[in-house]
C-alpha cells in the first residue's frame, strides 16, 4: 500500500480541506499519515497570510523534497496561489492553488500508477472562480468537528493578501451544511465549529449566517455545542445575538477581530467599522451573555501607527476586558495597498507586540479567575501528562482534570478549582 504524508499550514479551513483529501485517499486504499521518509507522496497545504507563513511554506516544501527525493511532491494552497516563485522550485510534481484541490487525488493516482509522468501546474484564476468546491470530511482528528461553510473574502483590507489567494465569497449550500452536521452528530460528535475564510458572509439564496445558525439549532437536535471559529463584528447582527441569548448550544465565546483600537488606523486598513461600533457590539454581546469570552486579533506596527495610536489600541483592549489577544506584527505583503505606505521599524513592532502579549496574558488570567469555584460545561478531549486529561469549556477555558478516558468526547459539568502556573484545573462532577 502506498503512503501519503500531509503537512498542513495555516487556518482551520486548510485543516478541513486536508482532512477531506485524507478521507478520499483513505477510501482509495492509501495509508495516510504524517510526513516521513517512507512516504510515496507528500501533500503540503500551504499558507500565505504573512511573510513568515510564506517562508515556512517554502521550508516545508524543501524539507519534503530532501526527505524522499523519489516521492511525488504535491504543493497546494495560498502560497501556491499567490507566489510565482513556487513554480521555479525543482522537485514539485503537482502545483495546485485554491479552488481545485479535490482533483489532486486523481492526479496522484495517475502518477503513482505510472500513467502520468509530466509535471502538473494548475493554478485557477481564483478571482473569477464562482463555484464552491465541495470537499467532504468523513472522519475527524479531535472531539470537535470543524465544518467549512464558506470560502473566499471580498473585504480587501489594505494589509491582506487573502482575497487574492482565496477569491470571491462562495458558500456551501445550506441543506448540505445541515446534512453534514446531522451525520457528524449521529457519529457521536457533540461539538461543531463553523469555519470559513469570511465565515460571517455566509449566504445561500436568502439565508444569511444567522439564518444558517437558526436552522442548525432547529434541525440538529443532537448537537450540544456550536462554535464559530471567527466572525467580523459587523456581521454579528441582532438576530445572532438573540439566538445567543436564547440558546446555550451556541458556545459562550466569540473571536471578534479588532486589528486596531485607533479610528485613524482602522481607516487606513479599510476596515468596515470604527472603534465606537466595536465597543457597542461588545456591549450588546455582553448584554445577551454577561460572562462571554471575547477574544480578538490585533495588528501592531501598521503604517502610520505612532505611539498615540498604539496606546489607543492598548487601552481599548484593556478597558474592554477582552479575554485574549492574538497579536501580529504587521507583515508587508507585496501587491496590497499597505505595501505602498510608510513602514514602521521592526524594532517598534517587536516592542509593541511584546507589550500587547503581556497585556493578553494578564487579561486571560483575570478572565479565568472569575470562574474559580464555578460550574461550567466541558467536553474532555485528550489525555495529557501527569495522569490528567484536558478539555475546553463553552467559553473556551482550557481545563485540566484527573484522567478518566471513558469521559473523553462526552459532555459533563466541571467545577473550576484553581489556577496554578498559568493552568486551569477542575474536577468533573
Amino acid at each position: 500500500m502506498k503512503k501519503v504524508g500531509f503537512i498542513t499550514l495555516g487556518c482551520k479551513v486548510n485543516i478541513y480541506e486536508s482532512n477531506a483529501l485524507k478521507c478520499e485517499l483513505t477510501d482509495r486504499g492509501y495509508i495516510v499519515g504524517e510526513a516521513d521518509s517512507d512516504c510515496d507522496c507528500f501533500i503540503i497545504n500551504t499558507c500565505s497570510v504573512t511573510n513568515t507563513a510564506d517562508s515556512k511554506s517554502r521550508k516545508m516544501i524543501h524539507k519534503c523534497i530532501k526527505m524522499n527525493p523519489s516521492a511525488i511532491i504535491c504543493v497546494m494552497g495560498c502560497y501556491a496561489q499567490t507566489n510565482d516563485e513556487v513554480k521555479e522550485i525543482d522537485g514539485i510534481d503537482i502545483l495546485i492553488g485554491n479552488g481545485n484541490k479535490k482533483s489532486v487525488v486523481d492526479t496522484i493516482d495517475s502518477m503513482i500508477s505510472g500513467k502520468r509522468k509530466e509535471k502538473r501546474i494548475d493554478i485557477l484564476n481564483i478571482l473569477e472562480t464562482t463555484e464552491y468546491e465541495k470537499l467532504g470530511v468523513t472522519s475527524y482528528d479531535h472531539t470537535r468537528a470543524f465544518v467549512k461553510i464558506e470560502d473566499g473574502c471580498e473585504n480587501y483590507c489594505t494589509y491582506c493578501i487573502i482575497p487574492f489567494a482565496r477569491g470571491r465569497v462562495r458558500c456551501k449550500p445550506i441543506d448540505e451544511v445541515i446534512e453534514e452536521l446531522k451525520r457528524i452528530t449521529n457519529e457521536g460528535y457533540l461539538e461543531v465549529v463553523l469555519s470559513g475564510i469570511h465565515t460571517g458572509r455566509y449566504k445561500d439564496h436568502d439565508v444569511n449566517f444567522s439564518g444558517l445558525v437558526k436552522r442548525i439549532l432547529d434541525e440538529v437536535p443532537k448537537l450540544k455545542r456550536l462554535r464559530v471559529s471567527s466572525i467580523e463584528m459587523n456581521e454579528v447582527d441582532d438576530e445572532f445575538i438573540a439566538l445567543m441569548k436564547g440558546h446555550k448550544v451556541i458556545a459562550n465565546h466569540l473571536h471578534l477581530p479588532l486589528q486596531s483600537g485607533s479610528d485613524v488606523i482602522l481607516s487606513k486598513m479599510e476596515r468596515k467599522y470604527d472603534v465606537g461600533a466595536y465597543i457597542d457590539k461588545v456591549k450588546a454581546l455582553r448584554s445577551a451573555r454577561p460572562d462571554i469570552s471575547i477574544t480578538t486579533d490585533v495588528i501592531v506596527g501598521f503604517p502610520y501607527e505612532g505611539d498615540a495610536e498604539f496606546m489607543e489600541t492598548y487601552n481599548l483592549c484593556k478597558d474592554l476586558g477582552l479575554s485574549k489577544l492574538h497579536v501580529f506584527p504587521y507583515s508587508m505583503r507585496k501587491g496590497t495597498k499597505a505595501s505602498l505606505m510608510p513602514q514602521i521599524k521592526d524594532s517598534e513592532k517587536k516592542d509593541r507586540a511584546k507589550r500587547l502579549i503581556e497585556l493578553s496574558n494578564h487579561l486571560e488570567e483575570e478572565y479565568a479567575k472569575k470562574f474559580i469555584g464555578s460550574i461550567l460545561d466541558i467536553i474532555p478531549e485528550q489525555e495529557t501528562l501527569g495522569g490528567m486529561m484536558m478539555g475546553h469549556t463553552s467559553n473556551f477555558l482550557q481545563v485540566f482534570m484527573p484522567k478518566d478516558l471513558d469521559k473523553i468526547g462526552k459532555l459533563y459539568n466541571v467545577k473550576i478549582t484553581k489556577i496554578e502556573n498559568g493552568k486551569i484545573y477542575g474536577e468533573i462532577l
